[in-house]
């Protein structure tokens, strides 16, 4: 296999400061790819700054900026392809839509409209209208890939999850619908659910939340690494998985079987 699958490919990870992003980013990067990394908060500048240096490191045909972006915002799309554009050209290859946030778990009948708000905004809003820029710098003549990150919550019925729940569960109806109209441009749209992954996230639920995940996860009772998911959307990202698109696929080491 070639080494450098993603050799002078250009592609955008939102999302990309700690975590999950982080992981994907260097793993595209790590298979040639040219990567632009997006961030929200300050607190995370010195993360990516660290991130975008080892990236530059690789001594490959590896290249990474930072882009920081609150996908709250609309014009933010914008922004994000236009920098990109001018760093790497006109061509974007593949869009990873990693940023998501979720909120303290809360018992149906105690939400405000800003815990629906604020979940939304982001998971849903953010990601359909950073598609939406990006489409028409997607690669012509050669095959572009969107890999959407969701969650097994958004299938699982999680109590006091219904908010971040749904709003995975709609992305999994812009994949399908997006693979459709895509499609015939040579262009491939899936999307991952990740299980419990070794992230701050996943901190937030205590040691009890990570011991019955590792229970209730089938491959070597652990739990995930940002790297086990990263693996996979370097996959879906690689010309090999072209015959791939419209599939969400369960990364969680068996703790949800699609």
């Amino acid at each position: 296999m070639n080494s450098l699958p993603l050799q002078n490919k250009v592609a955008i990870v939102t999302g990309a400061s700690r975590g999950i992003g982080a992981g994907i980013a260097e793993t595209l990067a790590r298979r040639g790819a040219k990567v632009a990394i997006t961030f929200t908060s300050d607190s995370s500048i010195d993360a990516v700054e660290q991130l975008v240096k080892k990236i530059k490191g690789f001594g490959t045909s590896a290249d990474a900026i930072k882009i920081q972006a609150d996908l709250r915002d609309i014009s933010s799309t914008k922004h994000i392809v236009d920098t990109t554009v001018k760093a790497f050209g006109s061509t974007i290859h593949i869009l990873v839509n990693n940023a998501g946030i979720t909120n303290d778990r809360i018992s149906l009948g105690s939400h405000t409209m800003e815990d629906y708000r604020k979940i939304f905004d982001v998971n849903v809003r953010g990601v359909f209208f950073m598609t939406e820029a990006v489409v028409s710098n997607l690669s012509h003549g050669d095959r572009g890939s969107i890999i959407n990150i969701g969650s097994i919550g958004g299938r699982m019925g999680v109590p006091q999850n219904s908010i971040y729940g749904a709003s995975k569960a709609a992305i999994e109806g812009f994949t399908r619908c997006w693979a459709a109209e895509l499609g015939p441009h040579s262009h491939t749209v899936n999307q991952i659910n990740p299980g419990a992954v070794d992230t701050d996230l996943l901190k937030e639920y205590g040691s009890g939340g990570r011991q019955f995940a590792e229970k209730m996860t089938p491959f070597e009772n652990r739990i995930g690494l940002p790297s086990d998911i990263a693996e996979v959307v370097a996959f879906l990202a690689e010309d090999r998985s072209r015959w791939i698109t419209g599939q969400v696929i369960s990364a969680s080491g068996g703790l949800a079987m699609y």
